[in-house]
Formats: structure tokens, sequence, C-alpha cells
């Protein structure tokens, strides 16, 4: 049996009060480094992955190599695991959003299924590549455990398709900086077993 640890980076800027970070580089703050810490000992302590794969953001490839240090294995770089791409929204603030477009803003958070950022990417855009991502390491990784470092948008894109959700559902499904979610593989067919761990960060640059 194989399994997949999907994870997302640390904490950084924009999280609190909210930006549009999306493919803005921001690197991880204190708190993030802590976070990134204490994930790479919970892995190293409780799983033995062989691999991990980050996004190219630093957030994550931070992330990752943290966990790959933890448990001495490699990493690489997936380009398909990149955030969401807010085009023009990049790094704005929600107030900054709402105040450009009020429309689009609340459309993002009631139907998110709908929106396509200007000169960015739609829901459905990311669905795809985020699946191409997974793919492409279960190809390679049958009976393996592999380690996904990456974003509360990828997460979320990945866990409504092993759940079998519909896009609509993207803010139902919360991933907290740090936390993990556990997906086993079981004779071709994935199975989500547990979503948004983060026992290991609690507390941690409270």
């Amino acid at each position: 049996m194989g399994k997949v640890l999907l994870i997302r980076h640390g904490h950084v800027e924009g999280i609190s009060p909210a930006r549009f970070r999306g493919r803005t580089d921001v690197p991880l703050t204190t708190r993030g480094v802590t976070e990134a810490q204490a994930v790479a000992q919970r892995v190293a302590g409780r799983w033995q992955p062989v691999k991990v794969y980050t996004s190219p953001m630093k957030r994550c490839i931070d992330t990752g190599a943290a966990i790959a240090k933890a448990c001495r294995i490699e990493t690489e770089v997936m380009e398909e695991l990149n955030d969401i791409d807010y085009g023009a929204w990049h790094w704005r603030s929600y107030e900054e959003a709402k105040e450009a477009d009020p429309a689009l803003f609340a459309a993002w958070f009631a139907t998110p299924q709908l929106v396509r950022f200007p000169n960015g990417e739609s829901l459905q855009d990311l669905i795809a590549r985020s699946a191409d991502a997974l793919r492409q390491v279960l190809r390679r990784h049958t009976d393996d455990t592999v380690v996904l470092v990456s974003h509360d948008s990828v997460n979320r894109a990945l866990l409504l398709q092993l759940l079998e959700q519909p896009l609509s559902a993207y803010w139902r499904l919360g991933q907290d900086p740090g936390c993990i979610n556990e997906i086993g593989l079981f004779a071709e067919r994935a199975h989500v077993l547990s979503i948004n761990e983060t026992s290991h960060v609690d507390g941690l640059g409270a």
C-alpha cells in the first residue's frame, strides 16, 4: 500500500490579514520556519517517505527541505503543484480586491467554480494541473510513501477530486499552515485517511 502525505507550507505573511498570495514568492516567517520543523519531525517520526515533491514557491521548497532533511531523502520541484494564479489580484488585500471588483470578490467565496481571475486561472485549471501532478507521482511511486508540499488551493483541489466532491465545495475544506493530509492507496483506489491534521503545530508561534 502506498501513501501520499499532502502538506501545506508553513506560515507566511499575507495569511492574516489576508492577501491573495498565489505566485507571490513570499518566504516563511519565523513562525513558519518553526512549523516546517515541526512538520518534518512529525513526518519522520510516523512515516518513511521516499521522496518529497514541492511547489516551486520558496515557502514550499523550504518546508519540503526541512522534511527531506529529517527523513534523509531527496526533493524535487513540480511546477504542477504551484499555487493558483490570481493574475491581476496577486498580493492584493481582501479589501483592495473587494473595492476593485465587488461582484467578482463576492463570487469567489459564494460560487468559486464560476470564477476566473483577471489574467489568471480558474478552479478548473487548478483541478487539471493538480490532477496531473498526482498522476505523475503515483506512476513513479506505486507502493511508496511520498510527500507533496503545496498550497491550500492545490490541496483543496486534490482533496475535492479524491473525495468526489464538486468544485462548489472548495471552501468547505480547511487547510491550515503546516497541516498534513494522509491519503492511502489501496488496489489502485485512493482513500482519504485524514484531513488538515495540525496537532504537531498547534500553539506554535501563537
